[in-house]
């Protein structure tokens, strides 16, 4: 395994329209781990509107050593209202199994932080699986504190849409 502190050149990135495909491989190594492969629906059409269309709902960076891509970070922006300001949420952080330990990970959620300082940005949030110890260890070693008073919620499919159709007599926007 490359140790990215103490050899190979690491950069870190922003992706660009011609990352596109790239990073929906990464999404669907990140899934595979997961266990979530029946939940990437994403195509690059898609993929490529919303990062880089008219309005980007969301940033990515990408990690590459030597020229490789070993690792991605995605997210976009959130607000605090008991903050009034800016954040981030992170939606995902992922490394390559060959180059976890070298601080790729660590050196892409750098990234995102200095972005969100960048803009004004007062926090940086993400969620983990309960099982992936990997992840919660190094969340921890970083000094991130698990939220664990907050339990996340989604609406998605049917329930969503269901609930979208009783504000029918508002317009959206």
């Amino acid at each position: 395994m490359a140790d990215a502190r103490a050899g190979e050149p690491l950069r870190i990135r922003d992706a660009g329209p011609g990352d596109v495909a790239l990073l929906l491989e990464l999404f669907g190594e990140l899934a595979r781990y997961e266990h979530l492969e029946h939940e990437l629906h994403a195509t690059e059409e898609q993929l490529a509107e919303a990062l880089f269309g008219e309005r980007p709902a969301a940033q990515a960076l990408i990690a590459e050593l030597d020229s490789q891509p070993v690792g991605y970070a995605l997210f976009f922006p959130t607000f605090s209202s008991f903050l009034a300001s800016r954040g981030v949420w992170l939606e995902d952080l992922f490394v390559l199994p060959a180059h976890r330990g070298a601080g790729v990970g660590r050196a892409l959620l750098a990234a995102v932080a200095r972005q969100v300082r960048e803009h004004g940005g007062q926090r940086l949030e993400w969620a983990a699986l309960d099982w992936n110890e990997l992840a919660l260890g190094f969340y921890r070693s970083l000094g991130a504190r698990t939220m664990g008073e907050w339990i996340t919620h989604r609406l998605h499919g049917d329930a969503l849409s269901s609930l979208a159709g009783e504000s029918s007599d508002r317009p959206a926007g």
